[in-house]
């Protein structure tokens, strides 16, 4: 029999659901799901977890996840409820913002236990978030939804719950774009194994696609002068917009500024291939 729940920790979507019933989800919250499936004990048919981040009006963003020891037979279904507690402890003391929004598992379906998990999560957040994950990747694609529970039934009577779809946008930060632009490039590679490219190496490979994106850009805007292509009201005010926001400077100082920063990048190299080239001297003098 499944251990009792552990007491509310949150209550994370009092209200109606936020921002036209999106969720907003991170590429961190994915790659933690698909690595806690290839780790998963032997035998267990899918994995679930708990699902963290923000809540505000207008969005609800799910930032951060880890999974949950659990379970499940045909008859019965047990969660180690006290150990996602003692969890989400030990983590809002590194994020305090972040907020139980719901749980995830994998699979391409719901199932009767997944009702009996939802429930479990009720008492952890008002209204949860419910988010499955196919690993096994049914229609060869990993399917990602997300829903959220409403009671169905007559009064009085033997109530049910809907699952009710929401719909998913992917969002990422600055920095987790980085990881995801590196991962993507495996799929060009034989082996899916890529390095590590340089600074220098990034800083070229993005100024050549800020060049492509520019060059497309006049492209379209010389097309629309000439006659060749119709004007759009919506993509000139996202040129305008792109136009206020570049900063007012000369060519020189400019270059001057692009100069300064790459001797100091430079620099910062330099240092570091010197200190690694002393450390392994001396590595080596010391096993003389």
């Amino acid at each position: 029999a499944p251990p009792p729940p552990a007491a509310p920790l949150s209550a994370a979507l009092s209200g109606p659901f936020p921002g036209g019933r999106v969720v907003r989800l991170h590429p961190v919250v994915l790659a933690s799901i698909v690595d806690s499936f290839e780790r998963r004990n032997e035998g267990a048919a899918r994995v679930i977890g708990t699902l963290l981040g923000t809540v505000d009006k207008h969005s609800v963003e799910v930032t951060n996840c880890f999974s949950v020891p659990h379970n499940e037979s045909e008859d019965e279904v047990a969660v180690d409820m006290e150990f996602a507690k003692n969890m989400y402890e030990l983590h809002k003391k590194v994020s305090p913002s972040e907020i139980i929004l719901g749980w995830y598992a994998t699979g391409h379906d719901i199932t009767e236990h997944s009702v009996l998990i939802h429930e479990y999560y009720s008492r952890e957040a008002h209204n949860p978030i419910h988010l499955t994950v196919d690993t096994s990747l049914q229609n060869s694609r990993m399917s990602i939804k997300a829903y959220v529970s409403a009671p169905m039934g007559v009064p009085g009577k033997t109530m049910g719950v809907m699952f009710t779809p929401l719909t998913v946008k992917y969002v990422y930060y600055d920095t987790e774009r980085i990881g995801v632009d590196l991962i993507m490039k495996t799929c060009f590679s034989p082996n899916r194994v890529i390095g590590l490219s340089s600074d220098l190496q990034q800083v070229g490979s993005a100024s050549a696609r800020i060049q492509d994106t520019l060059t497309m850009v006049l492209q379209y805007a010389e097309d629309v002068l000439s006659g060749k292509v119709a004007a759009d009201n919506t993509v000139g005010r996202f040129l305008m917009d792109l136009i206020n926001q570049v900063p007012k400077i000369s060519p020189e100082d400019f270059e001057t500024m692009l100069n300064s920063n790459i001797n100091d990048l430079l620099m910062v190299t330099y240092l570091a291939n010197l200190t690694q080239s002393q450390i392994a001297l001396n590595e080596k003098l010391l096993s003389l």
